[in-house]
């Protein structure tokens, strides 16, 4: 499986040409996608209305892009301007079945890494369920007035106020779709609203993302450091997101000496990941401290990432949520 995926990622993002048996596959599966799309917007498949206007945050290719912090970031702002925001969630990674609403000190494995980190950062109602048209009706039925879909530009049963497409240094990649390329399906014809960029200058029309890491947070809550105060020592940094190696460098972009620890996109940790990893203090991303606080991990530090988005943006996607009747098509 390394070695496919090690070939996979140097057809998509390193250059390399993908073989017959990829382009063809490729071929099926953006045309299987096509259809689907166009099933969709012809109203051959039901698209139910909603009581609510939502705001869809995704990335049209496969692996993390950044769609998390984003989340986390509008969410607030969001509700500052007056919405009673919650937020929609597959729970990728979760080991139960059926709707589970996000509380607080409830296990990663029942509602998944990421709503939990966005429950725990935002406060905020989060419903995780495969059917997403029924966890938009549950926070409308809570009280709510705009319910944000942590993913999910390709659910296109969930009829969707507002698109946000969210794009990281690597791009897309070859442009191929899945297996010969990182994207999930053909690129539609409409864009979204936005595309918000890092990682890389952002081109006409996209909206820039800062992201710069918060304090170090002891993992038992004990304690919180500025990241310079682990200067000048050997640390090891584990990450288990879409692109590992984003964090990495991030450290090391803040003079950190790290010896990376990368493990899949949302790994189900166990204590036995890190018997090996003793001896040298262990940075992790917030993501993957939701899953490992209760380890009892020696010198173990969480270290969050904070998104930033302009204020002008802002205030137009506010405006774009209000505008009646204007839900995006297909």
């Amino acid at each position: 499986m390394r070695r496919l995926r090690e070939h996979l990622l140097a057809c998509w993002y390193g250059g390399r040409p993908p073989g017959l048996a990829l382009r063809l596959l490729g071929r099926l599966w953006g045309g299987l996608m096509a259809l689907r799309r166009g099933l969709y917007r012809r109203g051959l498949l039901a698209r139910p209305a909603l009581p609510i206007p939502v705001l869809v945050v995704g990335n049209r290719s496969v692996g993390g892009a950044g769609k998390t912090p984003v989340v986390i970031a509008l969410a607030p702002a969001l509700a500052a301007r007056g919405w009673r925001v919650g937020v929609v969630s597959r729970g990728h990674g979760r080991r139960t079945h059926g709707p589970v609403r996000v509380a607080a000190g409830m296990a990663a494995e029942r509602c998944g890494d990421e709503p939990l980190l966005i429950h725990r950062e935002t406060g905020l109602p989060v419903e995780v369920d495969v059917d997403r048209v029924a966890a938009v009706r549950r926070l409308a039925a809570a009280g709510c007035t705009l319910a944000i879909a942590d993913d999910g530009l390709q659910h296109l049963r969930l009829r969707r106020r507002v698109e946000l497409e969210v794009e990281d240094g690597r791009g897309l990649g070859n442009g191929r779709v899945l297996p010969a390329g990182p994207l999930r399906e053909p690129l539609p014809a409409l864009p979204a609203f936005a595309r918000i960029v890092h990682g890389r200058p952002p081109r006409a029309g996209e909206v820039a993302l800062q992201l710069a890491l918060g304090e170090a947070r002891a993992l038992d809550g004990s304690a919180c450091r500025p990241l310079s105060a682990f200067a000048g020592r050997r640390l090891r940094a584990v990450a288990g997101i879409g692109d590992p190696e984003r964090f990495f460098a991030a450290l090391r972009g803040a003079g950190l000496d790290v010896e990376a620890c990368p493990f899949p996109d949302h790994h189900a940790y166990r204590p036995a990941d890190f018997a090996a990893l003793t001896g040298l203090p262990l940075l992790m991303t917030a993501k993957d401290a939701v899953k490992c606080r209760d380890f009892g991990l020696a010198d173990a530090w969480e270290v969050p990432l904070r998104a930033t988005l302009p204020e002008t943006f802002l205030d137009r996607l506010d405006a774009a949520l209000r505008a009646p009747h204007a839900d995006a098509p297909a």
